[in-house]
């Protein structure tokens, strides 16, 4: 009933959006600005409405190129291997420079692969990259059957294996938790692709360090309660149909929600800079917001077992994690180095819970640790931004280049 009453309530906004269309249109919107002040703010309410409905299909990446030694080279997307959940696309430069195999692993938690752009593009100018591109569930029919944690883990280390001998690995966000439990059982096995670094950003390793609003939500309430409140079935138009779904139009009210002030705060900038005919500066926040709002439903059993196993039972970092059968123990890494990155202001993943990692991974040398703790970013700005590109990434880099 919830995904269905969204849907009439997106269904009764599709008129007044078309009308929104047609008075753009007319105004010569968005090739010709009108020439008045008044007419402009008019252009920009209408360009307002019909830029705060969400999307459900996943941007384009746009990334053609990259600017290596100061030079374009040519970027193609290319879907390498694939599972009913996700693809692993590779980025391929078109220079013929043999480069360090990085896996980017992104976060399933509501929002396309496409938020990583930033991350890839940087990632390109030392990299081959390959990334993890999740489907939206509610494409995916019921018979493809379930994903759940375990799902994810090993969906990480057949991309691993896809990828090779000799690889990187980087998570980012919730993922770090499945990527650094994957590492754990193929060095534990003997995994002739276990990667030679691991760089886990901003996830919650020991989500009971520094417990953020997102945690709170998780501890305070019954693993039932986000069941029966949060979960809900795919409608019938949709490939899905029938698929238990926790719904991102969920997620990125929750999102929205966390920085209420900050958001409002953008859109009156927004309305503003459309209204003065600022396009140039527009063209930053939305941009942002239209991959913000750009939003993919997750598989229940997914939702509810990370919500269980690293929320409120935190069973990596208690040592009682288990896949297939067997225990995870990140202690078993030995020849992987790993890089743990925080960000001061972040408000998603506290402090320490990712550097919790360190920890776990007894196996590994103190000389083949590292953390570093970005000050003035908050969660985006560890792997998206200014910051990221030029005081993150070299550190990242770095890393690699040595292994």
């Amino acid at each position: 009933m919830l995904y269905e009453f969204y849907q009439r309530q997106m269904d009764m906004m599709l008129p007044m959006r078309t009308m929104v269309h047609a008075m753009q249109a007319t105004m010569g919107w968005p090739h010709r600005q009108p020439a008045t002040r008044t007419w402009r703010r008019v252009s920009a309410t209408l360009e307002l409405i019909d830029h705060l409905t969400l999307s459900h299909d996943r941007p384009d990446y746009g990334i053609d190129h990259v600017i290596v030694d100061g030079r374009a080279v040519d970027v193609s997307e290319e879907p390498v291997t694939a599972t009913a959940f996700g693809t692993m696309l590779r980025f391929r430069r078109h220079d013929g420079a043999d480069l360090p195999k990085v896996l980017i692993v992104a976060p399933l938690s509501g929002h396309f692969s496409t938020l990583l752009r930033n991350t890839i593009q940087t990632m390109l100018q030392h990299h081959d990259v390959y990334v993890t591109d999740w489907h939206n569930a509610r494409e995916i029919p019921p018979s493809d059957g379930r994903f759940g944690f375990s799902d994810y883990i090993d969906t990480v280390i057949s991309f691993l294996e896809y990828m090779g001998p000799g690889g990187h690995v980087v998570a980012v966000c919730q993922p770090c938790v499945q990527v650094l439990a994957a590492v754990a059982v193929m060095a534990d096995t003997g995994h002739p692709c276990t990667p030679k670094t691991m760089t886990l950003m901003g996830g919650p390793i020991d989500a009971r360090r520094s417990p953020t609003v997102v945690n709170t939500l998780a501890f305070e309430r019954p693993l039932a309660w986000f069941e029966r409140n949060l979960i809900t079935k795919v409608p019938s138009r949709y490939r899905g149909a029938g698929r238990r779904v926790y719904p991102g139009f969920i997620q990125i009210g929750a999102f929205m929600r966390m920085n209420l002030e900050r958001h409002v705060r953008a859109h009156r900038e927004l309305f503003s800079l459309m209204a003065g005919n600022d396009r140039d500066a527009v063209m930053a926040i939305k941009d942002f917001y239209d991959e913000y709002f750009a939003v993919l439903d997750i598989p229940a059993e997914f939702y509810l077992e990370t919500v269980d196993i690293v929320f409120q039972r935190a069973l990596l970092a208690k040592g009682e994690l288990v896949h297939d059968g067997r225990p995870v123990d990140p202690g078993k890494i030995r020849d992987t180095v790993l890089l743990t990155v925080e960000g001061e202001r972040d408000d998603v993943c506290g402090l320490g819970q990712t550097a919790a990692a360190h920890d776990l991974c007894t196996g590994i040398s103190d000389t083949r640790k590292h953390h570093h703790l970005q000050r003035h970013v908050g969660h985006y700005g560890i792997f998206s931004g200014r910051r990221w590109e030029t005081e993150i990434y070299p550190i990242l880099s770095a890393m690699i280049a040595r292994t």
